[in-house]
């Protein structure tokens, strides 16, 4: 479906989306995060600086997408699921459980959230606003994740849409300055 020609706005990538992803809204914020960090050429990844340490372009994207998805119910759950299932694995010390407990709901949060940024930036490469290609030592290796990290490709056409500038407002100079005298240029 390379229909990345034919658009022509913000509106008209949604539109795509729309058209391809059952979770458009999330797809788009996505592509987004991804042409926000994208180098000039509309690639991004494998790897991020965070606080000046390397971190996954996945995982990057899964942390940055992870404050939409918070809901305390659904945590507190999911808490109780997991405590339920850890059952027999306590050791009778309430701090030492309740950590492990935290790291066991943490990790099935973050495996939540990996997939589905997999899952958008699939929707987004059928709908043809990107490419993807792995990166690194085993980039032939029949397992599809044999030491191979993602690397994303905006296209160049919604990369540019994406990164548009906000046109210019000028004010006329013989018109009232609505934030008074004191901000007059």
């Amino acid at each position: 479906m390379e229909r990345a020609q034919e658009i022509t706005g913000v509106g008209g990538i949604y539109a795509v989306l729309v058209e391809v992803s059952n979770r458009p809204r999330y797809a788009f914020l996505v592509l987004q995060l991804v042409a926000e960090i994208a180098d000039g050429r509309g690639q991004a990844g494998p790897f991020v600086e965070q606080g000046g340490l390397p971190m996954l372009l996945r995982e990057w994207l899964c942390s940055q997408l992870l404050p939409m998805s918070e809901q305390p119910a659904r945590r507190a759950a999911l808490r109780a699921r997991v405590a339920a299932a850890l059952k027999d694995e306590r050791t009778g010390d309430a701090m030492r459980d309740a950590a492990r407990i935290e790291a066991a709901v943490e990790e099935q949060v973050q495996a939540v959230g990996r997939a589905n940024v997999s899952r958008a930036i699939s929707d987004l490469v059928r709908a043809g606003l990107m490419t993807r290609h792995y990166a690194g030592y085993a980039t032939n290796h029949k397992n599809r994740g044999g030491g191979r990290h993602a690397v994303y490709v905006v296209k160049p056409g919604v990369l540019a849409l994406l990164r548009k500038p906000a046109p210019l407002r000028r004010h006329d100079p013989g018109a009232a300055n609505p934030q008074g005298e004191l901000f007059a240029a």
